[in-house]
């Protein structure tokens, strides 16, 4: 790679990082702000002083792409944990869970049983049913495969399950 190649590649390496810093401080700003926001900054002019006009197009084009990917990204890993998301998969877990073969749950959960003795602790997976809690009796239903957590109402670590019903 020649001097002026890294040269060029340093300068936009820096405009990423300005994008990256910018975003952090304020993560409303849409691709068109951080690109106007870059365009004005001293890198870019830099940049533009030492670059002729096809370079520069060239630049641009991969500034507008990479701040585009970016931003994808930032979104797909805030959207993985929003409230609709998540309301969305257990809408999900709860239809798979209705639609699905009543018998052989039951077969599975009744194997389950045997395993548990009937008693499950904190931790243990269970796919569905009503779980009760062994101290105060407090139950809560499973729609879908999650660990137990403690009673919400004593800290209890240990439940029975109610059978499944037809």
């Amino acid at each position: 790679m020649s001097e002026r190649s890294s040269a060029l590649l340093k300068l936009y390496q820096s405009l990423i990082k300005q994008i990256q810093q910018e975003y952090q401080m304020d993560n409303t700003l849409t691709a068109n702000d951080l690109f106007q926001s870059v365009a004005h900054g001293k890198q870019f002019l830099a940049l533009k002083q030492g670059s002729d006009i096809k370079e520069l197009a060239l630049v641009e084009e991969f500034l507008k792409r990479d701040i585009s990917a970016f931003l994808k990204q930032q979104n797909e890993s805030s959207l993985a944990s929003s409230p609709t998301m998540l309301a969305i998969e257990n809408t999900l877990w709860h239809w798979l869970g209705e639609i699905s073969d009543r018998s052989q749950v039951e077969w599975h959960e009744l194997a389950q049983e045997f395993e548990h003795h009937g008693f499950y602790q904190v931790g243990d997976i269970v796919s569905q049913g009503q779980i009760i809690c062994n101290q105060c009796g407090h139950g809560f239903n499973i729609e879908f495969p999650t660990t137990i957590p403690s009673c919400t109402e004593c800290d209890c670590e240990q439940f029975s399950r109610e059978p499944l019903e037809p």
